[in-house]
This record gives structure tokens, sequence and C-alpha cells, in this order.
């Protein structure tokens, strides 16, 4: 809009971005704005209209013509020259446009893709294990204040809510469930247990079965740890989140097999 100086170091960033330099060694080069540049592409193709070629003869004709084509070639460069900082000005407009755009896009769909499941996930809780619900904002206070006394506190709270999930989807029994070709316990203190045997008779694919489980272990074990060993506020967020996005997981294969 306003072009450049040589003083400002933004200015020479974008005088080799858009190849505006006449000689970079000697710091000459077009400093003007695009504005000024598409000007002079005006100007020099209304100068080369305007050029015809001369009706001339004896001893001054070759010198003439010769003066013609240089006239010829120098508006012909200044044209092409202007062009292509037009050019380059357009194009890395246009890529900054294009990345703002898409990046606006991609905040809105992956906010509106997390909102709209949170809204289910919350719903679920709520009608499945409505005490499950009222732990979370103690865990996000605690989380919220990042030292490590409310972290551990949180963690333990996490963990408290993973029981208490497993106790309302699939209450302690004195059965006993064959997965994979083990015999496991679902008494009081089987938490882990009772939530895999839950997924286990619900969900058909072997890999989601091992990846829920997988899922499950690493974080019980995790937050349990936590409890007792430092861990910083990043990583008991992530904790956190995962254990919610676990819970929800768990909760809609309930929804899709009723």
């Amino acid at each position: 809009m306003k072009g450049y100086n040589s003083s400002d170091n933004v200015s020479l960033k974008y005088m080799d971005i858009t190849g505006r330099w006449a000689d970079k060694a000697k710091g000459t080069g077009y400093w003007g704005p695009l504005a000024q540049h598409e000007a002079v592409i005006e100007a020099e193709k209304i100068k080369l209209r305007s050029i015809s070629t001369p009706d001339t003869s004896g001893d001054w004709a070759f010198r003439v013509m010769q003066m013609h084509e240089q006239q010829l070639a120098v508006t012909t460069a200044n044209i092409t020259r202007m062009n292509g900082i037009k050019s380059r000005v357009l194009a890395h407009l246009h890529n900054f446009v294009t990345e703002v755009y898409y990046e606006k896009e991609f905040d809105s769909l992956s906010e509106s893709i997390f909102e709209k499941y949170k809204s289910e996930v919350d719903t679920l809780i709520s009608e499945n294990c409505g005490d499950v619900l009222e732990q979370l904002p103690s865990v996000m206070g605690r989380l919220a204040d990042g030292d490590p006394e409310s972290i551990s506190q949180s963690l333990s709270t996490v963990r408290r809510i993973i029981d208490s999930f497993a106790d309302s989807i699939f209450p302690s029994t004195d059965k006993t469930i064959n997965i994979g070709g083990n015999e496991v316990t679902l008494g009081a203190n089987r938490h882990q247990n009772r939530i895999n045997a839950f997924v286990h008779q619900r969900v058909e694919s072997k890999s989601r079965k091992t990846k829920i489980r997988q899922n499950l272990s690493n974080l019980y074990d995790r937050v349990s740890t936590g409890v007792h060993q430092e861990v910083t506020a990043e990583e008991a967020k992530a904790l956190f989140l995962n254990t919610y996005l676990l819970l929800g997981e768990v909760l809609h294969i309930a929804e899709n097999n009723t």
C-alpha cells in the first residue's frame, strides 16, 4: 500500500520476496507501492502503442531504426519488469489470504466438531452416570490452579471418576467373563476389568477392543502414579481430556447398541 524504505528490515525482506531489486548490492530498486508500478505499466503500454516504425531513408536510416528498436526494447523491458513485481505481490497476497481463510475454516470446523461431541458426551454422562459429571468441575478447577498439590488431587479425582464410571455402567459381580481366552474377575475393585467387559459385550472389532483396553490401562496407571509422583500441569490436563474422551467413546458404544 505504501511502498518500502531501505531503513526497515521488513521492507528489505519484501524487496527480496517481490523481486524489486534493480541492484541489491548498490541498494537500488523499485521501492514504490504496487499502485505506482501498475501506473507505470499502463503508461508504458500507451507509449508502446504510440511508437511507430519511422519512415526514413538515407545516411541516418540505420541509426534511426537502431534508436527505434532500443526504445521498443526499453519500453518492453519496463513493462516486463513491473509485471514481474506485480505478479509476485499478487501471488504472495493470494497465499496469505488463502492461509488465513483455511486456518479460520479449520478453526471453525474443529471447534464445531469438538463442541458437538462434548455436548453429546455430557448428555450421555448425565444420563448414565450423573455422579461422574458432578466431579468434572472439581478436576478442571484444580488443574487451573496448577500447583503440585492441586494436580495430585485432580488426578486422584480422575481415578475416582474412572472407578465411578465402571460402577455405573457395569456394577461389580462375583461372576467372571472370558475375554480373549482369559477368565476375568469382575469384583468391586476390578474397575478396569468391568469397563473392558462392558466393551467386550458390545464391540465386534478386536482391534477396537484392544485399543480401548490399552488406552484405559495406560490412563489408569498414569493417573494412579501421578497421585504420588510429580506430573506437569500440561500432562495432567492431557490425562483428564483423554479420560473424558475415553468415557465418551465407551458411552457411544452403549448408545449405538441400544
